[in-house]
């Protein structure tokens, strides 16, 4: 059947260029890099003519009054956003359910660090998949269940790129007591280099000024993860036997 002006038109994030593909970026880059429109864009797959899936959710969310306005907005009510319709409606709101019910989770019910092989199952497939280097947190409180995890920072990890503040912003809005830091190695060697380790010294004596202990820096490689702590490196004697 030909298409009509007003029939919508199937653009599939396959024929965006890879470059603006959403899912490639989540690949690459992991689900934190993504803006909220791009991660609405995953869940929509589909545009319409003349709009690509990414300018549809800038636009849902522009509609919506942002992503909170939409997460007030029933079913019918975003279906009835042009170009969304009843099964693109009906995943996020799914997707903002399944958001509600982790939140909701008992903090016994959240994952516990105890290990650096805790933060590698939490963590390692996804890291090793990266591309480029990516430094995140671990939020955790005083018995260690995760708060959060939190990207902080994309490219060559060393102490004159890494913002202290953006390490410790969202650890002193959530009160954690205790984070981690975790980053990956894309050549897959895991072995600190004398950046990691100046970048730990750096951060466990911020940590210290805001009474939030830096309780290890584990990097993942490919099949692999070396925890600093373990190795000594970047953290003192007597941190070391906490």
């Amino acid at each position: 059947m030909a298409e009509t002006e007003h029939e919508p038109y199937r653009l599939m994030i396959r024929e965006m260029a890879p470059d603006e593909r959403p899912r490639e970026r989540m690949r690459n880059a992991g689900a934190h890099a993504l803006s909220n429109s791009e991660l609405l864009a995953v869940l929509m797959n589909t545009g319409m003519r003349g709009e690509p899936v990414t300018m549809m959710a800038q636009r849902l969310l522009h509609e919506a009054g942002g992503l909170a306005g939409l997460t007030r907005m029933d079913l019918i009510q975003i279906s009835r956003v042009k170009g969304v319709g009843e099964s693109k409606a009906a995943k996020i709101k799914a997707a903002f359910e399944l958001g509600r019910r982790v939140a909701a989770l008992s903090l016994e019910e959240r994952p516990r660090i105890e290990s650096p092989e805790d933060v590698t199952n939490l963590l390692g497939m996804e890291m090793a998949a990266l591309e480029q280097e990516q430094l995140r947190v671990v939020l955790l409180d005083t018995k260690h269940h995760v708060l959060g995890i939190r990207m902080v920072y994309q490219g060559s990890v060393n102490a004159a790129n890494v913002r202290r503040g953006e390490v410790f912003r969202d650890a002193v809005r959530l009160n954690a007591t205790a984070l981690i830091l975790v980053h990956n190695h894309p050549s897959g060697d895991p072995t600190p280099s004398s950046a990691d380790v100046s970048v730990t010294i750096d951060l466990v004596q911020v940590g210290e000024m805001l009474d939030i202990r830096v309780l290890d820096h584990v990097i993942i490689g490919q099949g692999r993860h070396v925890s600093m702590k373990r190795l000594g490196l970047g953290f003192t004697k007597q941190e070391r036997a906490v």
